[in-house]
């Protein structure tokens, strides 16, 4: 069995790390290049930098900081934020990205992915999808949460995939920010329906909320923010939590 994935996710607003909850009451949480370090060390397998205002405010992803974060950095890392052209991920990857994220510029033209995964191997290329739960569906949401859609996660995530797309980083809006746990249900049926790994995103609390992630919802990685940035959760501890229940992870430190 393929190892399970943690992934600390940076939102970063102005150059600072933030997080809020629904996607609304941002607060800050530190010095993104300081901790984007301190995962490194303590066995994050990878990493996601997120400029979460960047579609909304029609600017693009800060590569000078994205470079800085690389310096400190060992590991895989994914940078989104107002990506909507090759061009932007060039600049990216030469600024020290090793996958990027794009999500509202994608929907808006879907043609992108199959530009993106033919220029760049679809192994760079994530989907980022915001979703929440509303009248019985899990619907996709754009522009950081603000703009809702007539399209089910599901069947937005199905296109993208065969346009190209090589991963999904599914963040349930319901879910996120409040430690309640991740949503199962839609992460399970992307992660049994498609034929690519699925990072799920939104929720977690606690250890178990990771065990159920991956036993219950066959998520390849789980992203979180807050556990970690808050110091609720380390990422040794949580390692060791899941090797203990036999869910394969990567050794830490």
């Amino acid at each position: 069995m393929l190892t399970k994935r943690i992934i600390p996710c940076l939102d970063i607003r102005d150059g600072r790390t933030v997080k809020g909850i629904n996607f609304e009451n941002i607060r800050d949480a530190g010095d993104p290049v300081e901790q984007g370090r301190l995962y490194a060390e303590q066995g994050a397998d990878e990493l996601v930098f997120l400029d979460i205002t960047a579609t909304n405010e029609r600017r693009k992803t800060m590569a000078d900081l994205v470079t800085r974060i690389a310096r400190q950095v060992n590991i895989p890392f994914t940078v989104g934020g107002g990506i909507s052209s090759a061009a932007d991920v060039s600049v990216l990857l030469a600024a020290g990205a090793d996958k990027i994220s794009v999500n509202t510029a994608a929907f808006r033209d879907p043609q992108l992915l199959n530009t993106l995964s033919r220029e760049f191997g679809s192994q760079c290329v994530v989907l980022a999808i915001d979703t929440k739960y509303e009248a019985g569906a899990w619907y996709v949401y754009l522009n950081g949460g603000r703009v809702k859609t007539d399209r089910p996660a599901f069947d937005w995530a199905r296109e993208a995939v065969d346009r190209g797309a090589g991963e999904i980083l599914l963040t349930a809006m319901n879910n996120d920010g409040t430690e309640a746990g991740f949503a199962l249900d839609v992460t399970r049926q992307l992660s049994e329906g498609l034929p690519v790994p699925v990072i799920a995103s939104g929720g977690a609390g606690t250890l178990d909320h990771f065990t159920e992630v991956f036993e219950d919802a066959h998520a390849d990685a789980a992203l979180a923010a807050s556990i970690f940035h808050f110091g609720k959760i380390s990422i040794p501890a949580l390692k060791a939590h899941l090797a203990a229940g036999g869910i394969p992870v990567r050794h830490t430190v």
